[in-house]
């Protein structure tokens, strides 16, 4: 019998409970902390941009194709595109849950590459983007100007230059992305008239800025090989790029023999401006440059929000005069708030096991026992969520929840036949411990196989649900098994070093308690008799319970995920197509104050979508209303 091994070596038992407690220990500070299970499919997002094309062009000449080129890749299930009046055009690419994003990347990579020679050349001159981003969205920050001294321009500039590329350094961040990101860019603006009284079209202008904005390498003088042997070598630089606006301006467009010269100048207004308007960022009424942030798969999200927190600080000390941040949106929030509510409520239900165990074996010295297996179970199966990749999040911690009422019945069969053969046969704690573990081990390993066959099947469900509820049964499951060792080495080892011959509790608090026990289970045994004797009743209220249960799981609400207040909520908005800009800004701006206006919200943010045609705009506008933590 092994759990004699264990009575004639306790310090082994205890080593082996240690150990366990000790890989635990380790692994909690290390495992990733998220609100879920990573169950969210890999989504690789493709991007083109076609100046000057409407959404009709786009899906004609470049989403076509590219879907045609992708559609198909290895593991994709489904993707989606959007093209834009704006000239964008964006492909999301969903791929099976539980493969690895890297090489999804590279295969769709390879599949818009045999698309590329189909494109138009302004698509493939600007590039054509191949990203994976979480879905995960950690945080939302937000940078403005209270003195309104700083424009959209330079606050999204700044952003992108000084911001963002420290924040996306950092451990646990996948990506960061500036909403309506405006870069710098040099506009020109043709003159149509100028441009048909000359007899020019804009392709003479572009050719003539493509021509003369070049980067040349221009070689050295005096290099080898020479006829006659330089002492000095000297590489020639000529002048690169421009970088002016008088430069751009002096863009020769047409000359002719008589030494006439048309510049760009000439038939065209130049300017220093944002890239694309495509996007209007608010703040409380205000424009903001806004900054997503998304999570890496695995990591720890408590951790990176801290890091992210830290190194916002730091920038804060070296921001320009007239900018401030502020986070508008921090999802670890509610992530805190449940892990801790789940740690109140794993020590709670741990007190209340103790208690009920106390009470019922009427002893400190076995209800030490039961105990004691409590935090062993349960530390010890965080290495193990560890070693499998999984995380600590809301799903896995409310599986411990439910474990402890598992992983303490094995020790308290233990410890309960222990007192009886005690109390029974008269036996001291060591023999009492060896008689009582040859009639429990059977059942122990009979027990332990039978919860296993209720969770282990949940292990392996398909699909996102499976995904969802692995690391449920994996954490029963392991908690379970580590419950049964020590039930077969610890519990038996201190019932024979700690357990004294147990007195029976006839007065005081006990003693009643043990008369209204007795009567209860007295009364059991009369109500068993009776259906046992009227086999129909018994039958009829079988029915019934089935029946009712049936009824409650057909007729109650069904979802995916519990419907949880996070302390933040969207709002959409479509607005007429014929919507101008200055309307979708007003109409945001009163959405704002109003929403502003309730009880408990701390921030609103407005973003604002637009792209100009004739004279019409697409608008979309949305607002987040972050609720006061």
């Amino acid at each position: 019998m092994i759990s004699r091994l264990f009575i004639n070596r306790p310090r082994l038992a205890a080593v082996i409970s240690i150990l366990i407690t000790i890989a635990g220990l380790i692994a909690i500070p290390k495992i990733p902390v998220a609100q879920y299970p990573s169950i969210t499919p890999p989504e690789i997002r493709v991007t083109a941009f076609y100046p000057g094309a409407s959404a009709q062009v786009l899906a004609d000449t470049v989403a076509a194709p590219l879907e045609k080129a992708v559609n198909g890749v290895d593991k994709m299930l489904y993707m989606s595109s959007t093209c834009s009046n704006s000239g964008l055009y964006s492909l999301s690419v969903t791929f099976a849950v539980g493969t690895d994003s890297d090489i999804d990347q590279v295969n769709l990579q390879n599949r818009v590459q045999l698309a590329t020679p189909k494109l138009p050349a302004e698509v493939v001159a600007q590039g054509i983007q191949v990203r994976k981003r979480s879905s995960n969205m950690m945080a939302v920050v937000a940078f403005y100007s209270p003195d309104k001294s700083r424009n959209m321009l330079f606050l999204s500039n700044y952003v992108s230059n000084e911001v963002k590329d420290s924040l996306v350094r950092l451990k646990g961040i996948s990506d960061a992305m500036i909403f309506g990101e405006k870069e710098y860019a040099v506009r020109v603006w043709m003159n149509p008239d100028k441009l048909t009284a000359m007899g020019m079209t804009a392709d003479d202008i572009i050719a003539a800025i493509r021509s003369q904005n070049i980067q040349a390498a221009v070689g050295a003088v005096g290099q080898e090989p020479l006829h006659h042997k330089r002492e000095v070598q000297y590489t020639l630089r000529a002048k690169g790029r421009l970088t002016t606006i008088k430069e751009f301006k002096n863009i020769i467009v047409r000359a002719n023999n008589k030494g006439g010269l048309v510049r760009l100048g000439d038939v065209a207004r130049i300017e220093l401006a944002a890239k694309s308007y495509g996007h209007i960022d608010m703040l409380n009424g205000g424009q903001a440059a806004v900054m997503a942030l998304y999570r890496a798969t695995g990591a720890n999200s408590m951790n990176t929000m801290k890091a992210v927190k830290a190194k916002l600080a730091r920038l804060r000390r070296h921001m320009p005069p007239g900018v401030k941040y502020e986070m508008i949106l921090d999802t670890t929030h509610y992530v805190s708030a449940a892990i801790n509510e789940i740690i109140k409520t794993l020590g709670l239900t741990s007190l209340l096991v103790i208690l009920v165990v106390f009470v019922f074996l009427q002893d400190w010295r076995a209800t030490l026992i039961p105990a004691v297996t409590i935090p062993v179970s349960l530390i010890g199966t965080f290495a193990v969520l560890l070693a499998l990749g999984y995380s600590a999040n809301t799903i896995s911690l409310f599986a411990l929840i439910m474990a402890i009422g598992l992983v303490v019945d094995d020790a308290i069969v233990v410890v309960e036949n222990v007192h009886r053969v005690m109390l029974e046969e008269g036996l001291a704690p060591r023999e009492a411990a060896i008689r009582a573990m040859q009639q429990v081990t059977g059942p122990i390993i009979a027990t332990t196989l039978v919860l296993l066959a209720v969770f282990v099947p949940v292990g392996f469900m398909p699909g996102i649900t499976g995904q969802l509820y692995r690391q449920f049964a994996v954490t029963i499951c392991t908690a379970v098994l580590i419950s049964a060792i020590c039930a077969l080495s610890l519990s038996p080892a201190l019932c024979a070093t700690v357990l004294r011959r147990p007195r029976p509790h006839t007065r005081g608090p006990f003693g009643w308690f043990n008369r209204s026990l007795a009567a209860a289970r007295r009364g059991y045994v009369r109500g068993s008799s009776f259906l046992i004797r009227r086999v129909t009743i018994a039958l009829l209220l079988l029915v019934m319970i089935f029946g009712a249960a049936g009824f409650l799981f057909s007729h109650s609400p069904t979802s995916f995920l519990p419907q949880e207040d996070q302390g933040y909520f969207f709002m959409n908005i479509q607005l007429p197509e014929a919507a101008t800009l200055s309307r979708t800004t007003g109409i945001l701006h009163r959405i704002t104050a109003d929403i502003k206006g309730i009880a408990g919200v701390k921030d609103v943010i407005g973003i604002s979508g637009f792209s100009i045609l004739a004279g019409d705009a697409d608008n979309v506008g949305f607002a987040v209303a972050i609720l006061q933590p």
